[in-house]
């Protein structure tokens, strides 16, 4: 592994930067994870504005994120079979060309309407395939670039590029979409996952896993399953991200309906900044976490951001104007991205590298099953507050806050019953010890 010896990656919030390889792979997470962001506001905003029904924007972001139960496996199986960086340029560049395409659709369109809606969602549906199946093969890619003992500042940062870039993708449409145009923020992410796929490229390290000879095809594609649901620490971590991700967050189709019915957002910049803001908290929260020195502290924080992360979406509902809204999305994003970079962290440590792609699969199809299903339900229920229900009893049935509120109780009633699995309250206390 190549080094480069500067008092700036031997920071200990930066360690993992001083490998080459992995800094190569970190940049074009990022860009990439900017251009996914920066593409759920755009989607959003795009059917919002034609349709004012937040039940489509919920469709939308379902479309984008149900390919997670599909796709992780096959391209999971691929990460373990073939060399992982090869796969991952070959689905940079699927995304170069949608986003593409789905530019200069729009840039051709004078006035956004119902006509839009339909190649957005096929767009979308894409998008979200090509991401769903990047995100085994980059996880399984990055042990193979850092040395163990660099792994949980490897894994955090990591993190911080996919929550991070919650901040990056919509400050950078932000001015696209007040004074250009929609098609010119898709363009743009267009470019950005260019910059991700000229930068796999790049990536010298050979990295693959390890296939059973002596097994079916069929036998090695699921083997993620039974490692999974075998192993005692990693089926309840992951049981923890899944109920996290549900009731947490799932926020994306919901946050247009307050923007506009809460706060009077024109042309999608508060919710362009409520999503700023979430991704500001991300980033803050997960640098700091890169820096935990010890197993005990990183079991600790777990605990602790799981209660911050129940407790902010409820601020986030009630909050009365857009700086508190503001405050509160940044701390439902710090303690979000906090909670998720030390799940990820302890997944590695406790996975063996020859099945680290089909695991990775199967933790993704866990939570792109839930946050796609309650992203599409959350959306369907805050639609019914504005379809001429609410009239006949006299007020909002399901205001979109309501199922902030709803959400964040649910996963506070599971974090605190939690610490009553043996296995739970032992990471709470001491963590996940590397020798595992």
């Amino acid at each position: 592994m190549d080094m480069t010896n500067t008092n700036l990656f031997n920071n200990r919030f930066l360690a993992a930067l001083k490998f080459r390889d992995y800094r190569v792979l970190w940049t074009a997470n990022l860009c990439a994870g900017a251009s996914s962001w920066a593409l759920i506001v755009t989607r959003g905003w795009v059917i919002y504005e034609a349709t004012d029904n937040s039940f489509l924007v919920g469709l939308v972001t379902f479309l984008a994120m149900i390919p997670r139960i599909i796709m992780p496996p096959i391209s999971g199986y691929f990460a373990d079979k073939y060399d992982r960086k090869n796969v991952m340029s070959i689905l940079f560049g699927v995304s170069v060309i949608h986003t593409l395409a789905l530019s200069i659709y729009l840039l051709n369109v004078e006035i956004v309407s119902s006509n839009t809606i339909i190649p957005v969602m096929v767009l979308a549906l894409i998008d979200g395939s090509t991401r769903a199946a990047q995100q085994p093969v980059g996880q399984a890619l990055v042990p193979n670039l850092v040395p163990k003992e660099n792994l949980l500042n490897a894994v955090a940062l990591g993190q911080a590029t996919f929550h991070g870039s919650r901040l990056i993708g919509p400050l950078a449409i932000l001015p696209l979409l007040s004074f250009v145009s929609i098609g010119w923020s898709f363009l743009l992410c267009s470019v950005l996952y260019l910059i991700s796929l000229i930068q796999t490229t790049r990536i010298k390290s050979e990295s693959s896993g390890q296939m059973d000879q002596d097994a079916g095809l069929l036998s090695n594609f699921t083997k993620g399953i039974p490692y999974i649901y075998k192993h005692p620490q990693l089926r309840l971590i992951m049981f923890m991200a899944f109920f996290h991700c549900g009731f947490t967050m799932s926020f994306e189709s919901v946050l247009p309906v307050i923007s506009d019915k809460k706060f009077g957002a024109s042309q999608g910049t508060d919710f362009s900044l409520i999503m700023m803001a979430v991704g500001a908290g991300a980033l803050i929260t997960v640098t700091l976490i890169s820096g935990l020195s010890t197993q005990v502290s990183q079991g600790r924080w777990y605990l602790y951001l799981g209660y911050v992360s129940s407790i902010s979406p409820i601020f986030l509902a009630f909050s009365p104007n857009i700086p508190l809204a503001l405050i509160s999305a940044a701390f439902m994003g710090g303690s979000q991205a906090g909670y998720m970079t030390i799940t990820h962290t302890m997944m590695q440590i406790v996975t063996d590298d020859s099945v680290r792609g089909r695991v990775a699969a199967m933790y993704n199809v866990h939570i792109g099953f839930i946050m796609s299903s309650m992203n599409l339900v959350n959306g369907a229920l805050a639609t019914i507050s504005y379809l001429g229900i609410s009239i006949f009893f006299g007020f909002d049935l399901i205001p979109a806050g309501t199922l902030l509120t709803v959400g964040g109780l649910l996963f506070l009633i599971v974090i605190s019953l939690s610490p009553g699995f043996k296995t739970l309250r032992s990471i709470y206390r001491i963590g996940i010890p590397y020798s595992n």
